[in-house]
C-alpha cells in the first residue's frame, strides 16, 4: 500500500474516534499536510508531515506506515512518529493548561445538595 486516503490514516493512527470525526475534522481545516488545507480524500504516503488539532492537543506527526485497519493503541503508534518540535510545544502546552486551569472545569451542571449547603455555610461565615 502507497498511499492511503487522510480520514481512514488519521482513524486508524487513532486521532479520531471514527471515521466521520476524522473527516469532519480535515474539512473543518483541522488537519494540514505541510502547512495546508487539504480534503478529506487526499491521499497520504510514509514521510508526509502532518499538523493535527485533536481535542485541545495540537500534533505534529511524521506519517511512518500506512494501515487501512484500526488496530490496538500500541500498533496504532507505529503509524506515525512525532516530531521534536511538535512535541517539545505539545508539553509546553499541556503545562500551560494544567498550570490555568479554570476552577469551574471541575463543576459539572448544577449544585447538589450537599454543595448548596456547603456555600450557604460558607457564606454565613461558618468554619
Amino acid at each position: 500500500m502507497e498511499e492511503l486516503r487522510i480520514d481512514k490514516w488519521l482513524w486508524a493512527a487513532r486521532f479520531y474516534k471514527t471515521r466521520s470525526l476524522a473527516q469532519a475534522a480535515v474539512e473543518a481545516g483541522r488537519v494540514k499536510v505541510a502547512g495546508e488545507r487539504i480534503k478529506s480524500s487526499r491521499s497520504v504516503r510514509p514521510g508526509d508531515v502532518l499538523q493535527i488539532r485533536a481535542g485541545e492537543q495540537d500534533w505534529e506527526v511524521l506519517v511512518r506506515a500506512l494501515s487501512a485497519q484500526r488496530g490496538p493503541a500500541v500498533f496504532a503508534r507505529t503509524l506515525y512518529d512525532e516530531t521534536p518540535q511538535g512535541l517539545r510545544r505539545r508539553l509546553e502546552a499541556i503545562e500551560l493548561r494544567k498550570q490555568n486551569q479554570d476552577p469551574s472545569s471541575q463543576m459539572k451542571g448544577r449544585p447538589t445538595k450537599h454543595d448548596r449547603r456547603r456555600l450557604d455555610h460558607f457564606r454565613r461565615g461558618g468554619a
